[in-house]
């Protein structure tokens, strides 16, 4: 899925939604419109689903998903990912985003997007584990 293959009321869709951002301390809600304009994003299937995450397409390569947690009826995606275009490190390099479901499309978009410490989960203590 491309953003230039998407219909105008798709695309105007996009436009008309926030997301709230937190980053090296800024934060937001930022307009799609914007993010649209100045990031370059680009769509991402993660875990069988397209997503739209508020980060430039060239980061795409330098992501890892560590772990996706879906809704009941599978129109909010949670995912927890690690991106190293800048940074190796545990403290710089997390990131958490929750993405939903746009009537009427096939993809789902970031409401949320915060940094997030990658935290080592311990072994017998959550039912669910990170890789």
């Amino acid at each position: 899925m491309k953003l230039n293959a998407l219909s105008t009321e798709a695309i105007a869709k996009i436009q008309a939604a926030k997301c709230d951002r937190i980053l090296e301390k800024h934060e937001g809600p930022d307009r799609w419109s914007s993010l649209l304009n100045y990031l370059e994003p680009e769509f991402l299937q993660v875990d069988g689903a397209w997503v739209l995450l508020p980060i430039p397409q060239s980061h795409h390569a330098n992501l890892t998903i560590l772990r996706t947690i879906w809704n009941g009826d599978r129109t909010v995606l949670t995912i927890f990912l690690k991106d190293t275009t800048y940074s190796q490190d545990w403290f710089d390099s997390g990131y958490l985003a929750i993405c939903e479901q746009i009537k009427g499309e096939a993809f789902l978009l970031a409401t949320v997007y915060h940094e997030w410490f990658i935290i080592e989960q311990h072994e017998g203590v959550f039912k669910t584990q990170i890789d």
